[in-house]
């Protein structure tokens, strides 16, 4: 096939072809043009001529061809996904924040266990609870000498415990 038998065979075909992609096209409601469809199998038959593939019926090729893209165009429009960002979603806190808070949870348990119970006990008041040392002062009935040496004991065991030392 010659390129002049070729641009002959694209010509006569080409009604057929751009019918073909345009029914496609109001069924899907797809924002493709027709030409360009009907553009596209024809360098792709083109191409395939240019490989020495043995075209039998160059006419059913390209429909063939045709609707091929017209599926391809279809199933990639499927595929592509809407942007989260900006919809209201129903929830409290966002992913990322959850899994930043389970992810310190974790980190706290395993660092609190190296603590003894009293330890414990204060840092969760003053920094959980976010009392002041009169506060626990009055809640634990010891003093406040007591609380921040414990205190300061229980942060040196979590900075050792955290590599900080």
């Amino acid at each position: 096939m010659t390129k002049e038998e070729f641009g002959h065979i694209c010509e006569k075909s080409k009604g057929e072809l751009i019918r073909l992609a345009r029914r496609f096209i109001k069924a899907t409601g797809g924002p493709e043009e027709a030409e360009d469809i009907v553009q596209e199998a024809t360098i792709v038959l083109w191409q395939l001529y240019e490989r020495n593939y043995p075209i039998q019926n160059p006419k059913a090729l390209a429909i063939r061809i045709t609707k091929n893209i017209c599926v391809s165009l279809y199933r990639k429009r499927k595929l592509e996904t809407i942007p989260l960002e900006g919809l209201p979603i129903i929830g409290d806190e966002r992913a990322d924040e959850r899994v930043e808070n389970s992810d310190n949870q974790i980190v706290k348990k395993h660092l609190y266990g190296h603590l003894s119970s009293s330890e414990r006990d204060l840092i969760a008041m003053r920094n959980d609870q976010d009392l002041s040392l009169d506060e626990i002062a009055k809640k634990t009935g010891r003093s406040k000498a007591s609380i921040k040496v414990t205190l300061s004991n229980a942060r040196r065991k979590l900075r050792e415990n955290m590599g900080e030392k």
